[in-house]
């Protein structure tokens, strides 16, 4: 017997005003990085069928292909399916020619801004982060343009990715984070210490992205057998041999556990996620239908305290390997100069 729809529950996200859904979606493995392109038609179908089933929060960013993404969503959202969802995009991360640049210059983020809006073929973004932060660039510089695209009605709302507590408060005392964006899951949990409280103090909505740990606990460690040669995930440290040994033990406790509740590892993970507050939206991210379906079920499995501290407690001290490699920037290395430093070119 089929069960019954789930029906997607409505959230404030930050405290300006922004009403998502309780679960989002993540566009980046329909173009990048998690293997090659997937076919456009079955991905519009895809995110098609998203917005109908009430997630019509879509996450890119420019950085995914790098625009092939966006190209993607400017396509999914004619028709009349613009008006149906909030569209969230990123900018701040520049490939050129293979290498990696972070800027938040102001007239980095008008010609970012620009392009994003022009690929997604919209005259507004609902919300715009900054997805890494220029460690060269006073935060407030950034924000304060970022602030100057809100009023030209650009962008609604503005977003930080990946920023240190520091950072959040330096940027929302020049216009209000709607949301701050971060690595959030059952074996990924540092944010906990500094970044989530200092958003909750703020009334800044928590984005979680990867909260089925890049689909390790979704799968476990035969994940890394199916992953393409061109997958970025090859080459993290926890999918490392040495790493994988131990952390399969985390997904054969969580694994058990679903059993137990009568639900996959994955909808286990996602409903961990969700039972952390309504101020939390997760964005998993998928390129099949039959797995989209499955992550929007995970929202009625139900959580004990009891329940959430057994999970807790399989991965709390036990996840070995970091989540991204050294020479990529995150939030632990995000704070940025004083404002006085900054001389306009």
């Amino acid at each position: 017997m089929a069960a019954a729809p789930v029906t997607v529950p409505r959230m404030k996200l930050g405290s300006q005003g922004l009403e998502v859904p309780a679960l989002g979606l993540g566009c980046m493995g329909m173009s990048a990085y998690y293997g090659p392109p997937k076919p456009e038609p079955d991905m519009i179908a895809l995110i098609h069928h998203a917005v109908a089933a009430g997630v019509t929060l879509l996450d890119t960013s420019d950085v995914y292909g790098p625009h092939t993404n966006e190209i993607l969503l400017g396509k999914a959202l004619q028709g009349g399916v613009r008006e149906k969802v909030q569209l969230a995009t990123k900018f701040g991360i520049r490939l050129d020619d293979g290498t990696r640049e972070i800027r938040g210059d102001p007239a980095y983020v008008r010609a970012a801004c620009e392009g994003s809006l022009k690929r997604l073929g919209v005259d507004c973004i609902d919300l715009y982060y900054q997805h890494r932060i220029d460690t060269r660039v006073p935060i407030e510089i950034t924000v304060g343009e970022l602030k100057k695209l809100v009023e030209e009605g650009k962008i609604k709302y503005i977003g930080l990715s990946e920023a240190s507590a520091s950072t959040i408060r330096r940027a929302h005392a020049v216009h209000p984070i709607t949301a701050v964006q971060m690595e959030w899951s059952l074996w990924s949990r540092d944010v906990e210490a500094e970044i989530i409280p200092t958003c909750r103090e703020l009334g800044i909505g928590i984005v979680a992205y990867s909260p089925l740990g890049r689909g390790f606990l979704s799968s476990g460690p035969n994940l890394v057998n199916t992953l393409s040669d061109q997958d970025f995930r090859k080459d993290l440290p926890r999918f490392q041999p040495e790493n994988l040994e131990k952390n399969a033990l985390i997904f054969e406790k969580v694994n058990a556990m679903a059993v137990r509740k009568g639900c996959t590892p994955s909808q286990l993970a996602l409903a961990w996620v969700h039972h952390q507050g309504p101020d939390v939206c997760p964005i998993p991210g998928t390129t099949k239908i039959e797995n989209f379906n499955n992550n929007v079920a995970a929202l009625s499995v139900k959580l004990t305290p009891e329940d959430m501290a057994e999970l807790e407690s399989y991965a709390s001290a036990d996840v070995q390997g970091d989540r991204y490699h050294d020479f990529l920037n995150t939030w632990k290395d995000s704070e940025t100069p004083p404002l006085s430093s900054w001389k306009a070119e």
